[in-house]
C-alpha cells in the first residue's frame, strides 16, 4: 500500500514571528540574553538559523523584537483610551486610572514582564544591546506620557510643570512591585501597586482623580 505523502502546511510571517517571539521570552527569560543563542531559538521553533535571521536580522534584532515591538507596544494609553474603562475617555483622562489598567495587563504576561526584569538587570553590562535603552527609559516614558491630555488636580497645576518626579517614582515603584511579584511567594501584583498608588496620588489632592 502506498504512502500518502503528508502535505507540508506554510505558515506566514506572522505565525512564524509569533513562534520566534513565545520561544525567545521563554529562552531569554529562563538564561538571559548572554545564554540565549540563535540556535536555541531556531532550534525550538524547528528551523535552520539562515531562516530565524530572515525574521530577525542578527541577535539584536531579536530584543527589538521582544521589547519595542512586543513589551512596548501594549497595554499603552491608547490601548487605556480604547478599554471603556473608568478614567479612559479623552475629556477626562486620569494617569493613576491607567496605571492600574497597566498593572492589570502586565499581571497576565508574566513571562513578559520577567524577561523584561532579566534583560533590565543585564543591561548594566557596558556592552549589553539594551544598555542605552534603559539608561533613558525614565525619560522616554515620560516624553510618551506627556502626549497624552491627562486630567490632574488643579493642585498641581500643569502636567508639564509637576509631573515628572511623579511619573518618574511610578516607573521605579512599578519595577520593585513586578521584582517582588516574581519572587516565592509571589505577592499580588494589583494589590500591591494600589498601596503604592495611595502613596504616589495621596487624598486629598488626588481624590476624584485616580
Amino acid at each position: 500500500m502506498a504512502t500518502v505523502k503528508q502535505k507540508r502546511v506554510r505558515k506566514s510571517p506572522e505565525e512564524r514571528r509569533a513562534e520566534i517571539t513565545a520561544a525567545a521570552i521563554r529562552l531569554v527569560g529562563e538564561k538571559g540574553y548572554y545564554g540565549t543563542s540563535l540556535k536555541d531559538v531556531a532550534d525550538a521553533v524547528g528551523m535552520s538559523q539562515p531562516g530565524l535571521l530572515h525574521y530577525i536580522g542578527n541577535k539584536e534584532g531579536l530584543l527589538s523584537l521582544l521589547i519595542t515591538d512586543g513589551y512596548d507596544m501594549y497595554g499603552t494609553p491608547d490601548d487605556f483610551m480604547r478599554s471603556g474603562l473608568p478614567g479612559s475617555g479623552p475629556d477626562r483622562l486620569l494617569f493613576p486610572a491607567y496605571l492600574r489598567y497597566l498593572v492589570r495587563y502586565n499581571a497576565r504576561r508574566r513571562e513578559l514582564v520577567r524577561l523584561y526584569m532579566i534583560l533590565e538587570s543585564e543591561s548594566f553590562s557596558p556592552d549589553h544591546p539594551l544598555r542605552e535603552y534603559f539608561e533613558h527609559r525614565s525619560e522616554a516614558v515620560w516624553d510618551h506620557y506627556s502626549r497624552y491630555a491627562w486630567t490632574i488636580p488643579p493642585e498641581m497645576g500643569e502636567w508639564s510643570e509637576t509631573m515628572r518626579p511623579v511619573v518618574r517614582r511610578c516607573v521605579e515603584a512599578m519595577d520593585g512591585v513586578q521584582l517582588r511579584w516574581m519572587r516565592e511567594p509571589p505577592v499580588d501584583l494589583y494589590d500591591e501597586w494600589l498601596a503604592f498608588e495611595a502613596m504616589i496620588f495621596p487624598s486629598p489632592v488626588w481624590d476624584g482623580y485616580r
